[in-house]
């Protein structure tokens, strides 16, 4: 006869195999949630999580016009990396920048029409910004630089010419608005489109006697990353080499 306290042991051996009853498997069960009562908040979970998202992270934008093309065309989606300026980062030279409208420049363009359900979607992300107020352009110069654009000449910032191949095909640098030269104010932004012909940026606006032509680095909601729709446009949006050629920071020389 086996010793009683063996056979209460070997009950216990972790390496047993346990088999659920069905009075187990009931109980546990019947301990679950329907998912008619999850549902709510599962949605209200997912609407918040969108909407931080939104306003710390990315947001999604529609590109409204012609003036960035070919590099955005009207109807892209771009996403909007609104993430690195929390952490104090500045526009740089040759970034693609969504910002708010300084002073009316959007003045006279049509303002689009949305109803009440795409309003509140934009509003936490789930779909993208037609927010009126918004532009986006390329940064060509920042606080401190000297630029400047002469008939038939190219884009100069401090004294460095710029080689622009995402220029639209056909446009000349500025033969249709040459300007400066201009020195931009610390804390603003010089911008302008890449389809310089359709693009009513900074050099339209040196009259101006609010922005003078510049944008406040304030106003800028973020940089332009990626062209996230429609998919077969998919592309990254990084900083042409030209940005980087030596000595275009050295403002001594400009």
């Amino acid at each position: 006869m086996g010793d009683p306290a063996d056979a209460q042991a070997g009950s216990r051996d972790p390496g047993a195999t346990r088999t659920l009853t069905a009075g187990e498997g009931t109980e546990s069960r019947s301990g679950q949630r329907p998912l008619w009562k999850e549902l709510p908040l599962l949605v209200v979970i997912a609407l918040v999580l969108a909407f931080l998202v939104k306003t710390f992270l990315f947001q999604a934008f529609s590109i409204p016009s012609v003036s960035m093309q070919n590099t955005l065309q009207r109807g892209d989606r771009v996403l909007v990396d609104k993430l690195t300026p929390w952490f104090g980062s500045e526009p740089e030279r040759g970034e693609v920048v969504v910002f708010h409208d300084p002073s009316n420049w959007l003045e006279g363009e049509p303002t689009p029409e949305r109803n009440v359900v795409q309003n509140f979607l934009g509003a936490i992300g789930l779909m993208p910004s037609a927010d009126e107020k918004d532009l986006i352009k390329r940064v060509i110069a920042v606080g401190g630089d000297t630029v400047e654009c002469r008939l038939n000449g190219p884009v100069e910032v401090n004294g460095k010419a710029l080689d622009e191949p995402y220029l639209f095909p056909g446009n000349t640098p500025c033969d249709d608005k040459p300007f400066g030269p201009v020195t931009v104010p610390e804390g603003k932004i010089w911008v302008m489109g890449d389809h310089r012909k359709k693009s009513s940026d900074s050099r339209y606006h040196l009259d101006d006697p609010k922005t003078h032509g510049f944008v406040p680095v304030e106003d800028v909601v973020g940089r332009a990353v990626v062209v996230a729709w429609p998919v077969t446009r998919w592309a990254t949006l990084p900083v042409p080499d030209t940005f980087g050629q030596p000595g275009i920071g050295d403002r001594s020389k400009r």
